[in-house]
């Protein structure tokens, strides 16, 4: 590759900011994104060869004590992204840092490697996020998390949406010059598709922000490439070939935006998204894949009762290797608490007080037999205090994981805790309309609540503590944030309890 001189750009390229994630204890990635036109195809770039990037990192904000210094190029075919993994860093500490190229300069960002291997760490904190739409509301909820005192940030899926958005970004109410190009008002199909939806998302201020000011760890959902869709079964019933080159455009935009390292890099339609990360000996993060992998909902997905298909022992929603692959990491893990991001609900939600219930055919209800191999799993690893993070359903949930759902007082083998979204959804309502029958109807749900928001959970060797955080609304900008709830799990005890 031969690099284009930097100088000849002359518009700001980090129109998209910074970001940061992976952070392991000596080492980082560190990203950012060259678009000067950020909405147009190509992005007012090259369409070959690299453009060079200068980068800094400082031991403070003001860059004064410079630490290390370096270049390295941005490739016209990873759509001029940047994906640097810095190494030989110092484990749980603080670093600034930021991207030059020509008379341009990034925005700062600020980052956090993770405890040293076999430390104790008195405690973690961190944010849940999930569901991001664009055009149902603001991204006031990432505002707030920018400023909150966290080690790291799980995003849990559905960073974008495949729809059409249109020139007034649907709930956003864009007028005048702050309209969308007409480009967005169509379905996104195809790699300059869903590199542009990327770029609509991060061109958001808030988004910026919570990205600049901590790591990130992240996996996808559904949306990210289409609806529900399972493995290489589109939702629409699209042709294989078809939805295999929708999907393999969709996962190369994905790891083109993220902060994630170079052998997470897909190849075609597959891509390596599950990985495991430790804080120390305080926790263990298995981060899981339920889309790549699954078998196809039951029943024809949605809420269903029940049956011999759901209940097909041979069904799988993380497909046989990630399944071992998690079972095994439990049995090697010496951590205290047992973290799972993941995307779907994985406790059971029935939605009528009968018996026998309706359940989501696309979350684990839909997919029985991978439930309870997992938790058999756990069992048998003897993990200690299992927490299931989700997100999906645009609610905050707390619940307990039952050794049987049926019996409310069967044994409690860990707690879940499902953060709402930052906008899908619009403003939402502290009590849905099902609010009085969900809590009946499962009694280890111990707190339901739609508005939107995210959750900061805070591990220490005794006890886990999650602030459930709500906003009064998405429709305007600026609303404030609020905690709540807040519940707490007992080291060796599991079980939610408000606090």
């Amino acid at each position: 590759m031969t690099p284009n001189t930097p100088t000849s750009l002359s518009e700001n390229p980090f129109t998209l900011g910074v970001a940061s994630g992976d952070p392991l204890p000596d080492s980082v990635v560190l990203w950012t994104r060259l678009a000067p036109r950020p909405f147009e195809p190509g992005n007012g770039m090259p369409t070959e060869g690299a453009v060079d990037v200068q980068w800094e990192l400082a031991d403070d904000e003001s860059f004064r004590r410079l630490l290390r210094t370096g270049t390295t190029p941005a490739p016209a075919a990873d759509n001029h992204t940047v994906h640097l993994e810095l190494t030989g860093l110092e484990p749980g500490r603080f670093y600034w840092y930021r991207f030059r190229t020509g008379p341009w300069i990034s925005p700062t960002g600020r980052t956090r490697t993770a405890p040293a291997a076999g430390s104790d760490p008195a405690a973690v904190t961190f944010g849940l996020l999930s569901c991001q739409q664009y055009d149902e509301g603001y991204y006031t909820a990432l505002a707030h998390l920018a400023r909150e005192d966290l080690d790291a940030v799980f995003f849990v899926g559905d960073y974008i949406y495949e729809n059409a958005i249109n020139a007034q970004a649907g709930a956003r109410n864009y007028t005048g010059t702050h309209q969308l190009p007409a480009f967005f008002d169509h379905w996104t199909w195809n790699l300059t598709d869903y590199r542009l939806r990327y770029a609509l998302g991060k061109s958001d201020p808030d988004l910026q922000a919570a990205h600049a000011a901590h790591p990130w760890f992240v996996t996808w959902d559904d949306h990210e490439v289409e609806n529900n869709y399972a493995g290489l079964i589109s939702q629409n019933n699209d042709p294989v070939d078809v939805f295999r080159a929708r999907r393999a455009a969709a996962y190369r935009a994905y790891w083109e935006n993220m902060p994630l390292r170079a052998d997470r890099r897909p190849t075609g339609p597959d891509m390596p998204l599950y990985r495991r990360f430790h804080y120390g000996r305080l926790a263990q993060f298995d981060i899981l894949d339920t889309r790549q992998y699954r078998d196809d909902q039951a029943y024809g997905d949605g809420w269903k009762y029940p049956g011999p298909e759901s209940e097909d022992p041979a069904r799988t929603l993380t497909g046989a290797a990630q399944e071992r692959w998690l079972i095994d990491g439990w049995q090697a893990s010496t951590a205290r608490w047992n973290v799972v991001p993941q995307q779907v609900a994985f406790s059971r939600r029935k939605n009528t007080t009968a018996d026998r219930s309706p359940l989501s055919m696309d979350a684990w209800d839909g997919y029985p037999a991978s439930r309870d191999r997992v938790l058999a799993g756990a069992a048998a690893a003897r993990t200690e205090n299992l927490v299931v993070l989700s997100g999906d359903v645009h609610v905050h949930y707390a619940m307990d994981i039952k050794e049987d759902f049926d019996d409310p007082d069967s044994r409690t083998l860990g707690v879940e805790l499902v953060g709402t979204s930052v906008s899908s959804g619009f403003d939402g309502e502290e009590r849905p309309d099902d609010w009085n029958l969900q809590l009946a109807a499962n009694p280890h749900m111990k707190y339901y609540d739609g508005r939107r928001g995210y959750v900061v959970v805070r591990l220490d060797r005794t006890c886990l503590q999650a602030d459930f955080r709500t906003l009064t609304g998405v429709l305007t900008p600026g609303a404030p944030v609020t905690t709540a709830a807040r519940f707490v799990s007992e080291a060796g005890n599991p079980g939610l309890s408000p606090a």
